[in-house]
This record gives structure tokens, C-alpha cells and sequence, in this order.
């Protein structure tokens, strides 16, 4: 995913969509205190290597700590961390790159032939895109991940 747009430390003010994707996946409340106190907190907790940036390694520890609710919400979560244009839509070249960053995760270096990134993209693009785009929307991405329990293993294994 690379280091575009990372930040050194915590945000210094979060944003409404930050603020209702921390209420979707952990048990906080803007009845329970200050959204930017609990992200300072966080961040410090889930940089295991105290450099004051989040890797993507620690990020998906923290995605895998935090996560609460039903499937359908893990999901989302999942989709909009996917969803890196914000444009409320999966492309090829996303899907690519979370697949090569769970290849990462696990320390997968076959990613030839079937196990090529953009092919893997590509094929669970197709399987899942009902709406014939090439691109997968929310609604696409949580009923074909709910559907397909390979698919949803591979992208989102904490869900």
C-alpha cells in the first residue's frame, strides 16, 4: 500500500467518515470521551515498534483487535479500507494491492500464475461484480464475501 499520504504520528483532528468507522468497529462512544484523546491512545498502542508510524503490519493487527459487530459490519470496515480513492467503489488496482499486502501479512512469495495479484483481482472482481462495471460496491463486496467463504478469507480474514 505503500507510504502515500502516511503521516508521522497520530491525526490531529479526525474526520466524520474516521469518527463513524471507529464507532462501526470498536466500542467507542462520543458519549465516552474525545475521538482525537481515544486516537492518540490507540496509535500508541498499535506501534509495536514505537517509530511513530503505523506499518501496514500493525495495521492490520490493530483492524484484527479492534473489530466488533456482526459480519455485515466487519465487512464494511474491510471495504472501506479497500476503498483507498474513497470513491465508494473496489477497482482492480485496490483489490490488487490489499491481496499483495495479505500476501505480505502472511509472508506469501509465490504470486505467479493463479496466485498473481492483479489475476486474483481480476477473477474475484468478475465473480462478485453483479452490476457489470468492473468494480465492486459495498453491496457487492459484503454479499459476495457473506457468499463466498474463500473470497471473504482472503480479504478479509478477521470477518
Amino acid at each position: 500500500m505503500g507510504n502515500k499520504g502516511v503521516t508521522e504520528g497520530p491525526p490531529k483532528q479526525l474526520t466524520a467518515k474516521q469518527i463513524a468507522m471507529l464507532k462501526t468497529s470498536t466500542n467507542y462512544s462520543e458519549a465516552g470521551g474525545n475521538a482525537d484523546a481515544f486516537c492518540q491512545l490507540a496509535f500508541s498502542m498499535f506501534d509495536a515498534n514505537r517509530d511513530n508510524v503505523i506499518d501496514f503490519n500493525e495495521f492490520l493487527l490493530a483492524v484484527a483487535a479492534t473489530c466488533h459487530g456482526d459480519l455485515n459490519n466487519r465487512l464494511e470496515v474491510v471495504f472501506d479500507i479497500c476503498d483507498t480513492s474513497d470513491d465508494g467503489h473496489i477497482d482492480q488496482k485496490e483489490l490488487a494491492i490489499m491481496i499483495s499486502a495479505m500476501y505480505d501479512l502472511l509472508g506469501e512469495t509465490d504470486r505467479k500464475a493463479d496466485r498473481d495479484p492483479e489475476k486474483r483481482a481480476s477473477e474475484i472482481i468478475s465473480k462478485l461484480d453483479v452490476s457489470g462495471d468492473k468494480k465492486l460496491n459495498k453491496h457487492e463486496f459484503i454479499v459476495g464475501c457473506t457468499k463466498d467463504p474463500i473470497i471473504r478469507h482472503l480479504l478479509a480474514p478477521n470477518a
